[in-house]
């Protein structure tokens, strides 16, 4: 999986702001330069696979292309073959989606939903299989390097957050989700303590995930142990277009 560009540059539990709310409005500043940036989520127009056995000539995919176009190369894994699938990604810093954001509503910051959890980690590279919005049904195996476990509202979670490039990033559902939030779930970045049996999850910080903003992402889904019984109100809700845009998602 490629980097989810959620601005995870977050204080760690051991280094809380003064002012945790005006540090939460920093980090939702900070989105929404990540989303509108030249290849922020808002900017990727198209997702090109290649044959197999084809990998992709960066140089002649950029001939002839504009200058607000970037161009990318990406690979994965093949569900059916298992072998490694090359593509090409190509960013509008002028896209549609980029020209007509207005905003991401958020809940207000809600201090009760900074939660405590003990971190358990797990040796080897033990993969759990997550659904992918795109796959039809089918699963992809991710790292899942410990168990996260928690009590929210008197019920025990075990939750498991994957590796995204040495960032320890949860995907988790609620009852919000395809009314308030984003439908397939959302995002959130795991800050780590120096206990090592210790995490803190700010779910102020949860985020809409790349796939709410373009569909030519493939973004992973919560498994059922990520999927809270509760509506967790707090984080990104959802994207917001001018002029009667409407995303494909």
């Amino acid at each position: 999986m490629t980097r989810t560009s959620a601005t995870p540059d977050q204080p760690t539990a051991d280094q809380p702001t003064a002012d945790p709310a005006a540090a939460w409005e920093d980090w939702r500043a900070r989105r929404r330069r990540s989303v509108t940036s030249a290849t922020g989520n808002l900017a990727l127009v198209e997702t090109r696979w290649l044959p197999a056995g084809e990998r992709p000539d960066l140089d002649a995919a950029r001939a002839g292309q504009p200058e607000h176009i970037t161009v990318t190369a990406l690979a994965r894994t093949d569900l059916v073959t298992g072998e490694p699938e090359h593509g090409l990604r190509f960013w509008d810093a002028q896209s549609p989606a980029i020209r007509h954001f207005e905003r991401i509503d958020a809940f207000p910051y809600d201090p009760a939903w900074v939660l405590e959890a003990s971190y358990h980690p797990v040796p080897g590279a033990r993969r759990v299989a997550f659904e992918h919005i795109r796959d039809n049904g089918g699963t992809r195996d991710l790292v899942v390097p410990g168990d996260i476990a928690l009590t929210v509202d008197g019920r025990d979670y075990t939750l498991s957050a994957f590796d995204d490039d040495g960032t320890l990033l949860l995907v988790f559902g609620d009852p919000t989700n395809g009314d308030t939030t984003y439908g397939a779930g959302r995002f959130l970045f795991v800050e780590r303590t120096a206990d090592p049996g210790r995490v803190r999850l700010d779910f102020n910080r949860a985020f809409v995930p790349p796939c709410g903003f373009s569909d030519q992402y493939n973004c992973p889904m919560p498994p059922r142990q990520n999927r809270f019984h509760l509506p967790v109100e707090a984080g990104e809700q959802l994207p917001v277009f001018r002029d009667g845009f409407l995303a494909q998602h």
